[in-house]
């Protein structure tokens, strides 16, 4: 569709959030009115303050026609609210967006995604259970939706792909700004076979404010809001209050309770969230199956100690505890190798930390 560049120049005006711009456009009827009325005018509308009515009668339709421009030479799109394209989940939020801008798929922004979340700094088991978890979930049908963050963010996105599935990187930053700078091969990935989305102009780096604003949209987008590791006061956390602002499903992985890296998952549960102890307890949520096993692995190709692990199930021992004991290994070791055995489709959890082999799936020992 055409883009109103009046429309996009207006919505960059600072200080024109949507109940201004929904008054200014229910008064002057379009945004070419709007940006050619005077300062009196403006300042007319319920809820324009002598600021905002400066801002609007000082701004030039030649703002859009450059960022529309910027935007056409990166490659992405700019979506009104009254494109088809724009995605239908973020019009219903608090707070929703007037003005997005992406890059790669657009179709991903209207296919069921579920959001993972969770510390820049984690440990190796949350980087286990966050590949887990999003390779599972992209092979499920589900689109990963994360902040491209360093961390858990980055992993979520890159193992959603490694599984051949669709993932969404919200940006705390323009289109063309890659930040942090290590996320530049990933930045470039996403933006080719995923979707970057923001509502910063293209250029924009990141500041403060613009990570708190960029979280409520990760949470928007999804149905629920998956938190795999995080610290008492990570920011993931924030997320996870914008979620439950928009009324959206919040569940997160327990940890030990005496690392500090599974603080805040552990009190999320504490306090209502859901438990996320296997695939199945996230794809529920969407009423899907749980049955995401590959088939055809190679036992010969397993390391030392996820053959220990397989061997020992198929003897019958199936409870986390009790398996790490027999193995003289610690809780979190034992279910880091779990969650990779899962991962391969060789074995799945019951409620209660249970684990048993996968019987549909063929293991068979190289000759």
């Amino acid at each position: 569709m055409t883009i109103d560049v009046s429309y996009v120049a207006l919505a960059l005006v600072p200080g024109i959030g949507r109940a201004r711009l929904e008054a200014l456009l229910r008064t002057f009827r379009s945004a070419d009115a709007v940006m050619t009325a005077g300062f009196d005018r403006l300042r007319a509308v319920p809820g324009m303050s002598r600021a905002a009515a400066t801002a609007v009668a000082e701004s030039s339709t030649e703002t859009g026609e450059r960022v529309v421009t910027q935007v056409d030479d990166l490659g992405g799109d700019v979506l009104v609210p009254a494109d088809p394209r724009f995605p239908d989940a973020l019009r219903r939020i608090p707070d929703a967006p007037i003005l997005l801008f992406a890059k790669g798929r657009l179709d991903l922004l209207a296919c069921p995604s579920v959001a993972i979340v969770g510390s820049r700094t984690h440990t190796r088991y949350g980087a286990e259970v966050c590949r887990h978890m999003a390779g599972g979930l992209a092979r499920a049908g589900l689109v990963v939706v994360s902040g491209m963050a360093r961390g858990l963010d980055a992993i979520a996105h890159g193992a959603s792909l490694d599984a051949g599935g669709g993932t969404v990187g919200v940006l705390g930053n323009g289109l063309g700004v890659v930040y942090p700078a290590a996320n530049r091969a990933l930045y470039d990935r996403v933006g080719e076979h995923g979707c970057l989305l923001t509502e910063f102009p293209p250029g924009e780096r990141p500041h403060a404010g613009s990570f708190p604003r960029r979280n409520r949209l990760i949470s928007g987008l999804a149905r629920c809001t998956l938190v795999v590791e995080a610290r008492a006061r990570s920011g993931a956390l924030i997320t996870v209050d914008c979620a439950l602002a928009q009324a959206r499903e919040v569940l997160a992985v327990p940890g030990p309770i005496t690392s500090p890296s599974s603080m805040g998952c552990n009190r999320l549960i504490q306090q209502g969230a859901k438990p996320a102890l296997g695939l199945q307890d996230v794809l529920e949520e969407y009423g899907l199956s749980g049955s995401v096993a590959e088939s055809g692995v190679d036992k010969s190709d397993l390391h030392a100690d996820e053959q220990r692990v397989l061997t020992a199930l198929e003897q019958g021992v199936g409870q986390v505890d009790d398996l790490a004991l027999r193995l003289d290994c610690t809780v979190a070791d034992a279910l880091s190798v779990l969650t990779s055995l899962e991962l391969k489709g060789l074995v799945s959890q019951d409620r209660g930390r249970i684990f048993r082999p996968t019987l549909d799936v063929a293991v068979q020992p190289r000759d």
